[in-house]
């Protein structure tokens, strides 16, 4: 198992790398407020939209590809996100749409066991090289 520091510096690049592709106007699929919010503190400046909105996924998932053609999707990495990513992922694909998982991946592989949600992360990750 990685050391913190190591899993720490591999999370805050894997934020770093999704901060600039959400500036340049790629929008972040999260579960809820709370996780916007986080993200919003960890720096993200550009779309993030909310699954919990009180849509069916499929709706959310239609909404996205018709307003931003793709999407980072970024899901908790508890066993409900897990969920909520394969459907999403596998709704996406199937109307053609190639959504990236690669941060949520890198996230869960870098802060698990600390935290298994986005919205924990600044409080882990707040101040680099600390």
């Amino acid at each position: 198992m990685l050391n913190r520091e190591i899993r720490y510096n591999l999370a805050n690049r894997a934020l770093a790398s999704g901060i600039e592709e959400n500036a340049e106007g790629t929008v972040i699929l999260v579960e809820g407020k709370r996780d916007e919010a986080a993200l919003r503190l960890l720096g993200f400046t550009g779309p993030i939209e909310k699954l919990n909105r009180g849509w069916a996924v499929d709706r959310v998932v239609v909404y996205i590809v018709e307003t931003y053609g793709c999407c980072i999707v970024l899901m908790d990495w508890d066993r409900t996100g897990g969920r909520l990513q394969r459907r999403l992922m596998d709704s996406m694909s199937s109307l053609d749409i190639k959504p990236s998982d690669e941060l949520r991946k890198a996230l869960s592989k870098a802060m698990k066991p600390d935290t298994m949600c986005v919205e924990d992360l600044p409080s882990f990750l707040g101040e680099p090289d600390s």
